[in-house]
């Protein structure tokens, strides 16, 4: 009788507890769901008061104090705005992110000098979305500034960095569809696409042979880190090679390592990409089985542009 006193008391116990609880207001997934929802609908005065109580809740988390600065920088409550970007920023919003925000702040308030200094410190720090620049209306008054025109500038950058950095650029005299012949004779050799990838950032290369099923892809890449170009070359036969080298003199140089090979020596390769206008390049491959000493032409190619 009293174990099914205890258990019955129990039971009420935690029924009490559970109806406090309910009673002293929403739980915090309740109220991030909430805030969200404000968030997403542009209702700045219902999520700029949920960010507020998830802020005090949770005074660490850099997403409610950056949705509490938009929302306040919404409201034209731009000290409230600003100060929460500060906390923002305090707990790890990237900082690319946080001076968007703030340049947003001090163009709604009409601080033009303040909004283009945070947004130079966005753009320097990283900020990579350039149509957004263009299509935020508290910028629009900005759009006629040369200072505005540079952010967006950078910011096109930082999105497409391989794409306008000349380094990445030196062997775009390879990019094209291409017939290429063996240079002594004119015997047709193969076919070759040589095409952009990744944000520019990749150069492949697709090559068909004309006598055989041979076939291979090379991708080439500058290593802003070693400052060097360097080429992976994989085949179907099992073939696989690492080139690397730079550009000189306009001509892409590139050596291997003294690779081993089945026979017990080893095989250092010279590879050349020579341009010979805008239509042609010559590329020419030798090999050193004496760590370079000596050299033993391994094919001499020309690629001659395809018309269109």
């Amino acid at each position: 009788m009293r174990r099914a006193s205890r258990i019955l008391f129990s039971a009420v116990l935690l029924l009490s507890l559970s109806t406090l609880i309910r009673a002293q207001g929403p739980s915090d997934s309740e109220l991030r769901k909430s805030a969200d929802e404000a968030y997403t609908a542009k209702d700045w005065t219902s999520s700029s008061r949920l960010y507020d109580s998830l802020t005090k809740s949770e005074p660490g988390n850099p997403r409610y104090w950056y949705r509490l600065g938009i929302s306040a920088k919404s409201l034209g409550e731009y000290e409230k705005a600003a100060a929460a970007l500060d906390q923002a920023e305090k707990a790890g919003t990237p900082l690319q992110i946080v001076s968007h925000a703030r340049a947003l702040v001090f163009a709604s308030k009409g601080d033009t000098d303040g909004a283009f200094r945070a947004l130079k410190i966005s753009v320097d720090n990283g900020f990579s979305d350039p149509g957004l620049l263009a299509s935020e209306p508290e910028f629009s008054a900005l759009h006629s500034d040369a200072r505005f025109t540079a952010a967006v500038d950078q910011a096109k950058h930082n999105l497409a960095p391989c794409k306008y950095s000349p380094e990445n650029r030196q062997f775009d005299f390879w990019i094209g569809e291409w017939n290429a012949v063996v240079t002594k004779d004119g015997t047709p050799a193969g076919d070759s696409r040589i095409e952009l990838s990744l944000g520019d950032c990749v150069i492949v290369e697709n090559w068909t042979s004309k006598s055989s099923p041979y076939a291979g892809k090379s991708y080439n890449v500058y290593n802003v880190g070693e400052k060097r170009w360097e080429q992976f070359w994989v085949d179907n036969s099992q073939g696989m090679i690492q080139f690397f080298g730079n550009l000189k003199d306009g001509v892409m140089d590139f050596y291997t390592a003294d690779n081993p090979q089945p026979n017990g020596t080893t095989l250092k390769r010279h590879l050349q990409f020579i341009p010979q206008g805008p239509d042609t390049v010559r590329q020419f491959s030798q090999g050193s089985t004496d760590h370079g000493k000596t050299w033993t032409v391994e094919y001499d190619f020309t690629y001659n542009r395809k018309k269109s």
